[in-house]
């Protein structure tokens, strides 16, 4: 768990890039190989931008998804103040490391029509070429999603297909979690900027001028 990831410096990112790609850390001439499950959870303060350092786009894309979290509701802040308050915090497993591995390994079974494949990379394809598809997009959308981006998309789409108890992936399901793959992949142009458009509104376009099979 990387706190305000934005606040670490070149070297320090460097050294996660390593661990979330390769899956193993170094020091000096020694390499160690990560554990099984490993993932990288990480916060950044989209607000204080004081002291913080730019992200290299390398490490932005190998990360799986970028959630946007606003305030809690009257009810969840209630809540958490309820359990900071406890004289003793108790957490309990709900999974084990090889329950999470089964797990991804049963989403990787789930069965995706070429129909599906092909609306995927449809999107991707959307955010490289947008001119084919909105010319406004095109001034908006500076740098496309990369590879990465496809492979991101049919993992989450089969994950969220298996949380819902279906055996197979739907368009619905991509775009249940398309922004959040997608959002921080897409670069936008400073036309973009000016005009007040943010990567969740170009989002938005792109799964509006896809067609949905």
């Amino acid at each position: 768990l990387a706190d305000e990831i934005n606040r670490a410096p070149a070297k320090v990112q460097s050294a996660l890039l390593e661990a979330m790609q390769e899956r193993q850390v170094t020091i000096g001439e020694a390499t160690y190989p990560l554990p099984r499950p490993f993932f990288v959870l990480a916060t950044q303060n989209p607000i204080e931008q004081e002291g913080t350092y730019p992200l290299p786009e390398a490490q932005v894309d190998r990360f799986l998804m970028k959630l946007r979290v606003g305030y809690p509701s009257r009810d969840e802040e209630r809540e958490i103040l309820r359990r900071a308050t406890q004289a003793e915090q108790v957490v309990e497993a709900v999974w084990s490391g090889q329950e999470l591995l089964a797990a991804q390994q049963l989403t990787k079974e789930l069965w995706m029509e070429d129909v599906v494949a092909d609306y995927i990379v449809d999107l991707v394809m959307a955010t490289r070429h947008p001119e084919r598809f909105r010319p406004e997009l095109a001034r908006a959308i500076q740098f496309g999603a990369s590879p990465r981006a496809t492979l991101a998309l049919a993992s989450c789409a089969r994950a969220h297909a298996l949380i819902n108890g279906r055996a197979f992936v739907t368009p619905d399901n991509v775009k249940a979690i398309g922004p959040d793959v997608l959002r921080h992949r897409v670069l936008l142009t400073y036309e973009a900027e000016a005009d007040d458009l943010d990567a969740d509104r170009v989002i938005k376009q792109v799964f509006e001028r896809v067609k949905t099979p």
